[in-house]
């Protein structure tokens, strides 16, 4: 079953193309990684997918859910993580949460807040005003609103970042696991070692165009994700490199 689903789908800023013609198509349970440098449209099409952002053109479904017509609908069922969002300065980690289970209609609120604060190492700051919270920590507090409902499909912008060693590699068991257990992550970075130790299936994408597809995990040892991008980006488009992603 597809978990999201784009056509030919543009973003204009004026003069500036965000997105061009963007196809792309995510199954269920996959773990896919939108890999690009800065720039190149990677949170244009987060947003766009969670409603966001209204496309210039081209359509979407995410869970069978058009993102444009339906954009509360989309942000009830996923999971968001945007890139460098941080939890309201004036509220602790514990307030946000219950906010947030608030907002979601959930009834165990207090023992989803517990289990992810334990999850992510935070429950000593749970009743810390986020001000004074640190950047890893608070990325932490972002990563478990994330999570705390149980969506079957995440969207995480940059998901390590700010994260401590030992808790980037907790926090990568724990992405695995959720994807293993039959949901879906979409996640966009630029760094291409967080793909290729991630993900079951990348999309390289630059300057707004998807130049192609590939599973890491079925490249060879004498190409690693790192020359697959390379040997992409500098090529002249999709037709350059040919995709070996499912």
């Amino acid at each position: 079953m597809t978990a999201i689903e784009t056509t030919d789908l543009r973003m204009e800023f004026g003069d500036v193309t965000a997105l061009a013609d963007l196809n792309l198509t995510v199954g269920d349970g996959e773990l896919f990684g939108l890999l690009g440098p800065n720039g190149s449209g990677k949170t244009t099409t987060i947003e766009i997918l969670t409603g966001q952002l209204r496309p210039t053109s081209g359509g979407a479904t995410v869970l069978g859910i058009d993102p444009v017509e339906e954009p509360l609908e989309v942000r009830s069922q996923v999971g968001i993580l945007p890139e460098r969002e941080d939890p309201p300065s004036f509220l602790t980690p514990r307030e946000y949460l219950e906010f947030a289970g608030e907002i979601r209609g959930l009834d165990d609120t207090a023992d989803r807040i517990d289990e992810w604060a334990g999850k992510l190492a935070f429950e000593g700051k749970l009743d810390t005003l986020a001000t004074n919270l640190s950047e890893g920590e608070r990325q932490r507090v972002m990563l478990a609103q994330a999570f705390f409902h149980e969506p079957s499909l995440v969207f995480i912008d940059e998901p390590l970042v700010n994260l401590d060693p030992i808790l980037q590699e907790e926090v990568k068991d724990h992405l695995r696991a959720y994807c293993e257990a039959g949901n879906t992550l979409f996640l966009s970075t630029h760094f291409v070692d967080v793909a290729e130790e991630l993900c079951t299936q990348v999309g390289v994408l630059r300057e707004g165009r998807l130049l192609g597809t590939t599973d890491p995990r079925t490249l060879s040892e004498e190409e690693s994700l790192l020359e697959y991008f390379l040997a992409t980006v500098d090529g002249d488009g999709p037709e350059a490199v040919p995709t070996t992603g499912r």
